[in-house]
């Protein structure tokens, strides 16, 4: 009896001592808690959520201050500096006066009706099947909105997908905010185009047996760029089908941002759309912009064109996060998509002209870069240019743990020079950034007086 007393008081005064240490170690977590709230929230250093950390730079905040600050000629950044076409304005201003007061208001959610029935109408020709207007479109807000439904709608934690290097520099930040983990290869340029004074942004491929290795059990997609931004290469059919032959035997979904698609300029090197080839409709989700279809960058808009199954994970993030796009703008673009139908298989049609337009500025450049000591590599499509600048800044500007050579050249052309470039490192992980940093990237997609500008300070050179 006594033994048995003995023992339960025993297990009494430990049950009490582990009530005393939990009591104390409460309150020890308590005013721990208690002095991070007392911190005035300004001096936190711990609210952006953790999925961004370490995505906190971006090139075009830091690259757009500092050419409105030295008031450089922006022959950087990817924006048409003159008119849009005429039909465009002319549409704006007849659906402003327009008696149908709802378009001012909401309109559908994915995609005003007018406007995904006039997608529709164009693409269902390019696409060689008929597109379903309320099924198998979505109208986003530009197609960086319509590349972040994708990832953050197919990516689970731990899952991978493919990067193609360089690429438009939001791809990473966004495969890394789902929760995806990005694999990249990268372009590479043939080495006998980078001893050339002037080469093709056809030399700039993948090697195959790379490509296949990326790709595994956790893999999840693959994105590629055609017209490819920012080198200008329009990816062949070949190519394509080998990409297409490695997603089908993965069962790996495809992101096609073909904003650039009407901007191509060798007859032999047409745009193809990936979702065309055998077999790709049923896995590929292509991205389209308004912006860069009508040189209209401020509209804005763009769409996600799939079969229904994939687009549906787009209209969930789509839904629960920015719901509707402005009803103004799609009014406008449907407009320009029934006017472009009417004369789609004419020389004036916009998509048809708009390469003409671009060519002869392209060309100059070209010209002009060759002549400063620069090497020039010639895009087939969209409208930006590569350009080695090693030879004209020899030894004064070098890579180091803090920055890249590109970047500090950039920084002293906008500073000292006032005219306005882009790293090409930027596009690039940090792996890979040492394969260009002695590439500068030019958008030659403006007016004749920007560009004779910038002609001028490169000369001096």
């Amino acid at each position: 009896m006594f033994i048995k007393t003995f023992s339960l008081s025993c297990r009494f005064i430990r049950h009490t001592h582990f009530i005393k240490r939990s009591i104390v170690t409460t309150i020890a977590t308590s005013t721990e808690e208690s002095s991070k709230t007392k911190k005035p929230i300004e001096k936190r250093n711990d609210l952006l959520a953790k999925r961004y950390i370490g995505l906190e730079k971006n090139i075009w905040v830091e690259f757009v201050a500092l050419f409105a600050e030295h008031k450089a000629i922006n022959v950087g950044q990817g924006f048409i500096d003159y008119a849009p076409p005429n039909f465009l304005i002319n549409f704006y201003k007849e659906a402003l006066d327009d008696n149908n007061i709802l378009l001012h208001q909401y309109t559908r959610g994915f995609g005003h009706r007018r406007l995904v029935e006039a997608i529709s109408n164009v693409y269902s020709s390019y696409f060689n099947r008929k597109i379903d207007p309320l099924n198998q479109i979505l109208i986003t807000g530009g197609a960086c909105p319509s590349l972040f439904n994708s990832f953050h709608g197919f990516l689970n934690p731990g899952d991978e997908a493919i990067l193609i290097e360089p690429f438009f520099d939001c791809y990473e930040p966004m495969v890394r905010s789902a929760g995806g983990i990005p694999r990249c290869i990268a372009l590479k340029p043939k080495s006998e185009s980078t001893k050339a004074d002037i080469s093709s942004s056809a030399d700039w491929i993948l090697d195959k047996n790379e490509l296949e290795s990326m790709f595994n059990s956790r893999t999840r997609l693959i994105i590629i760029n055609t017209p490819h931004n920012p080198i200008g290469k329009v990816f062949t059919h070949e190519e394509l089908e080998h990409i297409a032959s490695l997603c089908q035997k993965h069962d790996v979904i495809c992101i096609s941002d073909e904003v650039y698609e009407w901007i191509t300029y060798d007859e032999n090197k047409k745009h193809i759309r990936m979702a065309t080839l055998p077999n790709m409709w049923e896995r590929t989700l292509t991205i389209g912009s308004a912006g860069k279809t009508f040189s209209s960058t401020g509209l804005k808009l763009g769409w996600t064109i799939g079969p229904e199954h994939l687009l549906r994970s787009c209209q969930i993030v789509h839904q629960d996060c920015v719901y509707t796009c402005p009803t103004l703008s799609q009014e406008v673009i449907a407009r320009c998509f029934e006017y472009e139908l009417e004369r789609l298989n004419s020389p004036e049609c916009y998509f048809n002209s708009i390469s003409s337009e671009f060519l002869e500025k392209r060309n100059k450049l070209v010209e002009v870069l060759k002549e400063c000591g620069m090497k020039p590599v010639v895009p087939d499509g969209g409208y930006f240019i590569l350009a080695d600048f090693s030879q004209i800044a020899g030894n004064k500007f070098q890579s180091d743990t803090h920055d890249m050579k590109d970047f500090k050249f950039v920084r002293y052309l906008a500073k000292e020079k006032q005219i306005g470039i882009m790293p090409v490192t930027g596009f690039y992980t940090s792996e890979h950034r040492h394969l260009a940093d002695n590439y500068i990237r030019f958008c030659f997609a403006k007016k004749d007086e920007t560009l004779d500008k910038a002609i001028e300070i490169l000369r001096q050179l």
